[in-house]
C-alpha cells in the first residue's frame, strides 16, 4: 500500500470518527432537552390514545420486571378518556423500581395515572403502596381506591416536579406496604416523564417580610392548576409539557362568583422577553375573572377561592396575571391574601407588566400549620382602597398551587375520607364548620360571603346584564362547578363495555358519564335487593325511588324510570348535566348514574327525612314547628337563588314545590329534580320561549298564558310552597268548594278580607309571632302576583324570609298582638333591631340589605 494509499486511509478513518463523535453529541443534547417518556403500565405493545399520543410499553425500564406481573381491567367504565393507559396494569407484588434517563441537571414533570379496579382475582381494597423517587417519598401507604372513591371518579392522575440524581437517572419504586396481608399489591396504569424548565423560583414567605423559601433542591407535587374565569384547557392545547388547566368556579366560595370576561381583538397578548410558554399557555392569558364594574359593590367582599390541602406542609403559590382592559398604573389595584395572611399589599398589573397584554406571574409561599381539621387553603382578592385607584376592583387570570417536600424529603399526605357524594362548595356559611384555628377568620369571610355575598352578588348580576362598564366583556361559559385537580373532565366519545354492559355507549352515556359516577346494572340491583319492593322509599313523575347502599355502606336513594313515564331520556340528561355540576349546601347531590339495558337510574344522596310536603299533610309524621318550617323556606330560597344568580347564565328550576324539597338528617333542605331545568343562552336573555311544562297548582300563569320562562316562574312557584308551609294543605284540592279548590286563589281571598289565620294549620296555634306571619304573608302574596315584573327576586324572597326569622327570634312581647293590629308594634321592632324597613324588606326593591341585624359589615381584610 502507497504513501496515498494511507493518507487517503487515515483521513477516511478521522471523518468517521468525527462523525460519530458528532452523531453522539447531538444525540446526548436532544435527550438532555427534549427528554420525555409516555409509558402504558403492563402494555405488550405501543399504542395510540386518543389525542394521537404514542405510549410505549414500560417493560425496558423496570429493573425487576420478574417481580411484577401485567393484567387487564375487566371493564372499560365508560368516563375513560381512552383505553390507552388505563386498560392496563403493572401489578407489584414485591418492592420494584423504574429507572429512566433524563435530562442533567433539569426537573422533570413526573404524573402517574391510576385506574383502580379488580385486576384479575386481586382485590382493590388490598392495594396500598409508598411510591419513591431518587429519595423523595412521593406517596405513602397510598391507596387508589379510597382515592378514587373520594373524588368520585373512576380514574385519576398525581403530578410531581422532580431534580433526577447527577448522572441523569430518575428512579421510580413501588413497594406494597401490607405485606403482611395475602394478596397485597401495588399498581401504575401509566407513567409520563417529561423533561422541563426550570419555573421555580425561591418565593417570598407570607408572613414574613424578609423570608423567602428556597427552591432549588426540593419537589414539588401539584394541588391545583387552574384557567381562572376560562374553561377547561386539555392537555392537547397547552403550550408546555401537556398539563390540563381546569376551571376555577368549583372552588370558589359563597355566591361571590366576580364576573368572566375575555381579551378583545384590539389586545395582543405576547409573553416578555424573560417569561416562557412554559409557564401557562395564552389561553389562560386571554380569559379572567375580576370582581366586578361596581366599586361600591366590590369593596364589601372577597373574591375566594379554597383548597384542600395536607398540613404540616409548605405550598407555594402561583398567580398568573394579565392586564386585558386598563393600561395605566393605579387604574386597578388589589391586595391578595393567602390564607388569611397578607401577600400583597398593592398589586398592580400593569406597574408589573408594564403594558396591558403582557403576561405575568408571582409566586408566594405560605405554611399551612399542623392543627386539627386545619386543612384548607385560602386565597382571596379585595380592592386596595389606600392608593385610591380608579376602579376597586381585582382580577386573576390563572392559578397554581404546588405542595413542597418537608425536611425529611416527604411529600405523601394521608388517604382522603371518601364520601358519598362529591365534594359542595357551600354558600350557607352559618352552616359551615371551620377549624378552631380559623373560625375568627370564617367568621368574617362568611358574614361577607353569605349574606353580604349572596344579595350583593344578586344585585351584581342584576346590574351588570343592564350597565356593563366599558372594556368588561363576559365569555360565553356557564359559571358551573367542574371537578378538581387531578379528576377527569367531559368525555364525549362512545366507549365500548365488556362484562355484561352494552356493547355500544349510547350518545346519553357517553355525554353524562364524564361528569359523575358511572354504575353497573349489577351494582344498582345489589344494591336494592333487585328492586324489592321492600326498598321503595316514593313514587314521582319519573318513577319509584328506592333506598339502597353502595359500596356496601353508604346508603343512598335510588330513582329508576318508568317506561311508561312520560319523562325520559331528555330529562335523565337535563339531570344529570345540572346537578353533576352545580354543587350547593341546598341543593340534592347527584352521585351517579346507570344507563344500561335500557334502564334509566340516578343515585342521589339519601334524604333522611324525605320530602318537606310528607311533613305538612296527609302523613302520620309530627307537624314541623313553625321555626322549623321557617329555616326549611329559607334553606330553599338560597338553593334556588344560587342556581338564577349563582351561574353567570339564570338556571330555571321549573318545577318548584314542596315534593321536590327535601329534608336530610339534619332538616337541612335541598332542592331536587332538575328533570324539567332550563338555562338562558345569552346573560341579556329575559325570558327562554318554551313549551309549559310543570306541575298544576304550582304553574307560574304567565308563562302559562306567553310560553314564556323567567326565573319568576320559579319565584311563584314557591309562593305557593310558602303559602302551602302556613297552611298545610295541596296547592290543588277537588274536595274542598269551588271557590277554595286553589289554594293561591283562596289564601289572597282570605288575606284581602282579614281572615287569614282561618286558614292557617291548627298545629300552628300558639307559635306564630304576628310581626313574622306578617312578613312571611306578605312575601308569599307578593310571589304569586299575577304579573311576573311585580314579584320580587328569589334574592329578595330569601332576605325577606331572614328577616321574618329574625323577627320570630328576637321579638319578645308580654301580650301576644293580633295579625291585624300589628302595624305599630312591626315598626317598634324594625327600629329596636336597627333595620332600615325600606333599604332591607321591601319586596319590591332588589338591592343588597343594610340592616346591621343581619349583615354586619366589617373590614373584609385577608378572607
Amino acid at each position: 500500500m502507497n504513501s496515498n494509499t494511507l493518507y487517503l486511509f487515515f483521513i477516511f478513518s478521522i471523518l468517521v470518527i468525527l462523525n460519530n463523535v458528532f452523531h453522539f453529541l447531538s444525540q446526548s443534547t436532544a435527550s438532555d432537552s427534549d427528554a420525555s417518556y409516555v409509558l402504558a403500565c403492563g402494555a405488550s405493545t405501543d399504542a395510540e390514545d386518543t389525542n394521537g399520543r404514542t405510549w410505549k410499553s414500560d417493560s425496558q425500564f423496570l429493573l425487576n420486571s420478574g417481580d411484577s406481573m401485567t393484567l387487564s381491567a375487566p371493564v372499560q367504565d365508560p368516563s375513560l378518556p381512552s383505553i390507552i393507559p388505563y386498560m392496563t396494569a403493572r401489578i407489584f407484588t414485591s418492592t420494584s423500581t423504574y429507572k429512566i434517563l433524563v435530562a442533567k441537571g433539569r426537573r422533570c414533570w413526573l404524573r402517574l395515572h391510576f385506574y383502580p379496579t379488580s385486576y384479575g382475582n386481586l382485590d382493590p381494597s388490598k392495594s396500598y403502596f409508598d411510591v419513591i423517587a431518587n429519595g423523595f417519598t412521593l406517596l405513602h401507604n397510598f391507596s387508589a381506591s379510597i382515592t378514587a372513591q373520594a373524588l368520585t371518579q373512576v380514574y385519576f392522575m398525581k403530578e410531581f416536579a422532580l431534580r433526577p440524581t447527577r448522572s441523569g437517572d430518575l428512579n421510580i419504586t413501588f413497594k406494597r406496604t401490607l405485606e403482611h396481608i395475602k394478596d397485597a399489591y401495588a399498581f401504575v396504569n401509566g407513567i409520563e416523564v417529561i423533561s422541563m424548565p426550570d419555573i421555580f423560583v425561591p418565593a417570598p414567605l407570607v408572613g414574613y417580610s424578609d423570608q423567602f423559601v428556597e427552591v432549588d433542591s426540593s419537589s414539588f407535587q401539584t394541588i391545583a392548576r387552574l384557567n381562572v374565569g376560562g374553561q377547561l384547557i386539555p392537555p392537547t392545547n397547552d403550550s408546555g409539557p401537556a398539563r390540563t388547566w381546569y376551571d376555577d368556579s368549583s372552588y370558589i366560595f359563597g355566591a361571590a362568583f366576580g364576573v368572566t370576561f375575555k381579551a378583545d381583538e384590539s389586545v395582543k397578548i405576547q409573553y416578555p422577553g424573560n417569561s416562557s410558554k412554559e409557564i401557562a399557555p395564552l389561553d389562560v392569558y386571554n380569559t379572567a375573572r375580576s370582581m366586578g364594574p361596581h366599586g361600591n359593590i366590590n369593596i364589601n367582599y372577597n373574591l375566594t377561592w379554597i383548597f384542600q390541602i395536607d398540613a404540616n406542609f409548605t405550598y407555594l403559590v402561583r398567580f398568573h396575571f394579565c392586564e386585558l382592559e386598563f393600561e395605566s398604573v393605579n387604574q386597578r389595584v388589589f391586595q391578595i391574601f393567602v390564607n388569611n395572611q397578607t401577600a400583597e399589599e398593592n398589586a398592580d398589573v400593569i406597574a408589573w407588566a408594564k403594558s396591558r397584554g403582557v403576561p405575568v406571574s408571582k409566586d408566594y409561599a405560605v405554611y399551612a400549620r399542623d392543627e386539627p381539621g386545619d386543612e384548607e387553603l385560602w386565597v382571596a382578592l379585595h380592592p386596595s382602597l389606600s392608593t385610591k385607584p380608579q376602579f376597586y376592583d381585582a382580577i386573576l387570570n390563572g392559578l397554581e398551587i404546588f405542595k413542597m417536600n418537608d425536611t425529611r424529603g416527604n411529600l405523601a399526605g394521608p388517604n382522603p375520607v371518601p364520601s358519598p357524594m362529591p365534594t359542595q362548595a357551600d354558600d350557607a356559611v352559618e352552616e359551615y364548620r371551620p377549624s378552631r384555628s380559623k373560625r375568627a377568620a370564617h367568621l368574617i369571610g362568611g358574614i361577607i360571603g353569605g349574606f353580604v355575598g349572596c344579595s350583593v352578588v344578586a344585585r351584581l348580576f342584576i346590574c351588570f346584564t343592564k350597565e356593563k362598564r366599558k372594556g368588561y366583556r363576559s365569555t360565553s361559559s356557564v359559571g358551573y362547578r367542574l371537578p378538581s385537580y387531578g379528576r377527569s373532565h367531559t368525555s364525549t366519545s362512545s366507549s365500548t363495555m365488556s362484562s355484561g354492559k352494552s356493547t355500544a355507549s349510547s350518545h346519553l352515556s357517553s355525554v353524562a358519564a364524564g361528569l359523575c359516577r358511572h354504575f353497573s346494572l349489577l351494582e344498582i340491583k345489589h344494591g336494592t335487593k333487585n328492586f324489592s319492593e321492600s326498598q321503595v322509599i316514593g313514587v314521582g313523575g319519573f318513577g319509584k325511588v328506592y333506598e339502597g347502599l353502595i359500596d356496601g355502606k353508604t346508603k343512598v336513594a335510588i330513582k329508576r324510570s318508568n317506561p311508561s313515564s312520560d319523562q325520559g331520556c331528555e330529562e335523565f340528561l337535563t339531570e344529570i348535566e345540572m346537578l353533576s355540576r352545580l354543587r350547593h349546601k341546598h341543593l340534592v347531590s347527584l352521585i351517579g348514574f346507570c344507563e344500561e339495558d335500557g334502564e334509566m337510574i340516578l343515585v342521589y344522596d339519601y334524604m333522611a327525612n324525605g320530602t318537606l310536603r310528607e311533613h305538612l299533610y296527609r302523613s302520620n309524621k309530627p307537624a314541623l314547628s313553625w321555626k322549623q318550617r321557617l329555616a326549611i323556606c329559607i334553606g330553599a330560597a338560597r338553593g334556588l337563588h344560587y342556581l338564577h344568580t349563582g351561574a353567570w347564565y339564570t338556571i330555571i328550576h321549573r318545577d318548584v314545590k314542596t315534593t321536590n324539597i327535601l329534608l336530610d338528617e339534619k332538616w337541612v333542605a335541598k332542592v331536587s329534580d332538575f328533570g324539567l331545568s332550563k338555562m338562558g343562552s345569552n346573560p341579556n336573555q329575559t325570558h327562554v320561549s318554551t313549551i309549559v311544562k310543570g306541575s298544576f297548582g304550582y304553574l307560574d300563569p304567565e308563562y302559562f298564558r306567553r310560553q314564556q320562562l323567567t326565573e319568576k316562574s320559579d319565584v311563584y312557584s314557591f309562593g305557593v310552597v310558602l303559602f302551602e308551609v302556613l297552611c298545610a294543605r295541596p296547592a290543588l284540592d277537588p274536595s274542598f268548594p269551588m271557590e277554595q279548590v286553589s289554594l293561591v286563589d283562596w289564601a289572597l281571598h282570605c288575606q284581602r278580607k282579614g281572615t287569614l289565620e282561618d286558614i292557617i294549620d291548627p298545629n300552628l296555634k300558639g307559635q306564630l309571632n304576628p310581626l313574622c306571619l306578617r312578613k312571611f304573608t306578605e312575601t308569599a302574596e307578593k310571589c304569586v302576583a299575577e304579573d311576573g315584573l311585580d314579584r320580587p327576586s328569589m334574592g329578595a324572597v330569601l332576605r325577606n324570609l331572614e328577616f321574618a326569622l329574625q323577627l320570630e327570634k328576637t321579638s319578645e312581647q308580654p301580650e301576644p298582638v293580633s295579625y291585624n293590629s300589628a302595624d305599630d308594634t312591626y315598626a317598634m321592632y324594625t327600629v329596636m333591631l336597627g333595620i332600615d324597613e325600606n333599604s332591607v324588606v321591601s319586596l319590591e326593591n332588589n338591592a343588597p340589605h343594610k340592616s346591621n341585624a343581619f349583615s354586619p359589615m366589617v373590614n373584609p381584610g385577608p378572607r
